[in-house]
């Protein structure tokens, strides 16, 4: 399968990163943006490790996930992991100021699959009404919220919980965590 995951300026860097290692250790092919602003909120929290390389410059509009004219089969789904509530607002907005929110108006105008993951707390009711309206137009609000009912003992348990959700969304299956009851 085919993916693009974009890496924004929002705390937890660590859900992206791991996204893109456990796809590429699946044999996915995956492309990644990161966002100036992921690089600098990298420097304050030591990026759990080190960044993935972007493949693409995040302002990049000739890159070929910026039109709707790129060949729908060659991309599975996007993901956005985490997402900025800045970028979510470009999304909401239909503000292509950049290869990522661009890329994201062309997943929902071409029906392609997207999914948000928001870390942010609290939310402002202009994020929520932002998330409803990404949501309304085909998106997937996943917030970065862990489940705790399989006893993790580990951040990175933590981690692997929202990014097996992650990858439940876009159909790869995944043992990353303890399931409901299992």
């Amino acid at each position: 399968m085919r993916f693009l995951i974009a890496i924004t300026g929002a705390s937890g860097l660590i859900y992206g990163t791991r996204l893109v290692e456990i796809l590429r250790k699946q044999r996915h092919n995956v492309a990644v943006v990161v966002s100036n602003g992921a690089v600098k909120v990298a420097k304050a929290e030591n990026a759990g490790g080190k960044l993935p390389k972007s493949d693409f410059e995040e302002n990049n509009l000739s890159a070929p996930f910026a039109s709707g004219s790129y060949v729908c089969k060659n991309l599975d789904a996007m993901m956005i992991c985490p997402c900025s509530l800045k970028t979510l607002g470009e999304i909401a907005n239909g503000v292509g100021s950049n290869l990522i929110a661009r890329a994201a108006e062309v997943c929902l105008k071409e029906r392609r699959k997207l999914v948000l993951v928001i870390r942010e707390t609290p939310l402002s009711y202009i994020a929520i009404k932002n998330m409803e309206t990404v949501t309304l137009a085909g998106a997937v609000v996943l917030p970065a919220c862990p489940g705790f009912y399989g006893k993790p003992k580990t951040i990175s348990d933590l981690v692997d919980f929202v990014v097996g959700k992650v990858l439940d969304q876009i159909g790869v299956e995944n043992k990353l965590f303890k399931r409901w009851k299992e």
